[in-house]
C-alpha cells in the first residue's frame, strides 16, 4: 500500500504491539465523542465540523501508527504516550471545540502534530506516499487558528484539512518521481546525508487499519446498546435494533472479507497510500455517522426519523459505499459489482435519506440491513480470497 520498496518478506510477521493497542484505547474515547456531536438535530454546520474534527483526530492517529510501522522495534514509548495523552486532550475538547474549548482543541492537536514530525525526523526516513504523516502545509493554519476566533477559525481549521489531504494525494501519487528528482538534486550537491526512503510493512499497516474500523463498529454497537437500555422494550424496538445490528454486522463482514476499503481486489491494481488512507478516512467517518444514526433511530422505532437524523443514519452508509464506488473505479473493480452492486446501493441510500420520511425507523433500518446484505451476498458467491488484516 506504499509508494517505497516493500519490506522483507522473509521476516516474521508483524502484528499490533501492546503499545500500539494501548494507544488505541483514547481513539475509542475521541470516536464516542465525536459520534455524540452527531446526535440531535444537528445543522450542516454540526456535521461540517464534525468532519474537521474527525480528520484532527484520525490524522493523529494516522501519523503515530505509520510511525510506529517504520520504526518498529525503535518506536519510543514516551513520544507515543505524550501523543496518547494530547489525543485524549483533544476528545475532552470535543463537545465545546465550537466554543470555549475550540483553542485547546487546536493547541492539543499542533502539539500532537508537531510532536509527530519530531518522531519521524529521529528515523532518518521520508514517507513519499503520504506526506502529511511527517509534515506539510495543512499544520500551518491550525497554528494561526489558535489566536483567531471564529467563525474564522472554523474555516482555517478546514483548509488545514484540505491542504493535508490535496498535497498528500497529489505528492503521495507522484512519489517514485519525487524521489528520483530528490536523489538527483542531492548527489549533485554531494550531501553527506544519504536520502532514505521510508518502507511500510503492509501486513502490520493493514492490521492497524482494520483495528480502526473495529473502534467505530464498536462504537456503533455502543450506541445501540446504550440507546435500547433507555426505552421501553416493544417488539418495534426489537425490530429496530435486531436491523441496526444486522447492519453493523454486515460492514464488518465486508471489511473481513475485501480488506480495510470495502473494496474486492480482482486486479493486481496496487493501492498505494495517497488513495488508500483518504479511503479510510472517509470509511471510518461514516461507520461513525451510522454509530450516531442508529442510536437515535431506537429512541422511537415506531416514528420516522427527522430529516437531520435519517441523513446521519443514510448519509453515512451512502459515504461508506460512495468511498467504495470511487476506490473501485481506480483501482478497476469488477464492473458486475460496481454498477450492479455498490453504485446502486449509494443510490439507495441517498434516496432513503432523501425521501424516507414516509417509512418508520424500524422499517427504514429494515430496508438499510437488506442493502448491505445485497453486498454480502455478491463477496459469498463469488468467493473472494482475501485476508481482511491487509488492505491492498
Amino acid at each position: 500500500m506504499t509508494a517505497e520498496p516493500a519490506p522483507d518478506t522473509s521476516a516474521a510477521e508483524r502484528h499490533a504491539s501492546w503499545l500500539e493497542l494501548f494507544f488505541d484505547l483514547v481513539v475509542v474515547v475521541a470516536v464516542a465523542q465525536l459520534a455524540h456531536q452527531l446526535e440531535g438535530e444537528p445543522s450542516l454546520r454540526d456535521a461540517g465540523l464534525f468532519v474537521v474534527l474527525f480528520y484532527a483526530v484520525w490524522s493523529v492517529w494516522t501519523s503515530f501508527t505509520l510511525y510506529a510501522n517504520v520504526a518498529a522495534t525503535k518506536t519510543r514509548t514516551r513520544a507515543m504516550l505524550v501523543a496518547m495523552f494530547g489525543i485524549a486532550v483533544m476528545a475532552a475538547a470535543i463537545p465545546e471545540a465550537a466554543g470555549e474549548r475550540g483553542e485547546a482543541f487546536a493547541i492539543a492537536y499542533v502539539l500532537c502534530r508537531w510532536l509527530g514530525m519530531l518522531s519521524w525526523r529521529r528515523t532518518g526516513r521520508l514517507l513519499f506516499s503520504w506526506p502529511a504523516a511527517q509534515a506539510g502545509a495543512g499544520f500551518v493554519p491550525w497554528v494561526a487558528s489558535i489566536w483567531v476566533q471564529p467563525p474564522a477559525r472554523y474555516w482555517l481549521w478546514t483548509a488545514g484539512v484540505v491542504l493535508d489531504i490535496a498535497i498528500s494525494v497529489y505528492q503521495g501519487s507522484r512519489g517514485p518521481a519525487m524521489l528520483a528528482r530528490m536523489r538527483r538534486s542531492t548527489s549533485r550537491r554531494r550531501q553527506s546525508v544519504p536520502l532514505v526512503p521510508a518502507s511500510l510493512d503492509p501486513a502490520h499497516f493493514g492490521e492497524r487499519l482494520g483495528l480502526f474500523i473495529i473502534i467505530v463498529l464498536g462504537e456503533a454497537v455502543a450506541q445501540v446498546v446504550l440507546a435500547a437500555s433507555e426505552v421501553d422494550w416493544t417488539r418495534p424496538l426489537f425490530i429496530a435494533a435486531l436491523a441496526g445490528f444486522g447492519l453493523l454486522v454486515c460492514l464488518w463482514w465486508l471489511t473481513l472479507e475485501y480488506g480495510a476499503l470495502a473494496v474486492p481486489r480482482f486486479s493486481e491494481h496496487r493501492i498505494e497510500a495517497w488513495l488508500g488512507l483518504p479511503a479510510h478516512f472517509a470509511i471510518t467517518m461514516g461507520i461513525t455517522a451510522v454509530a450516531a444514526g442508529l442510536g437515535m433511530l431506537a429512541e422511537d422505532p415506531t416514528e420516522p426519523l427527522s430529516f437531520a437524523s435519517r441523513w446521519v443514519l443514510c448519509g453515512g452508509l451512502a459515504l461508506y459505499f460512495l468511498t467504495a464506488t470511487v476506490v473501485g473505479f481506480v483501482t478497476r473493480a469488477p464492473k458486475g459489482w460496481l454498477y450492479g452492486r455498490v453504485l446502486p446501493a449509494t443510490a439507495a441510500c441517498v434516496l432513503l435519506a432523501t425521501f424516507g420520511w414516509l417509512l418508520e425507523a424500524r422499517w427504514l433500518a429494515l430496508i438499510l440491513v437488506a442493502v448491505a446484505i445485497w453486498q454480502v451476498r455478491y463477496a459469498r458467491r463469488h468467493n473472494v480470497a482475501s485476508a481482511g488484516s491487509s488492505p491492498a
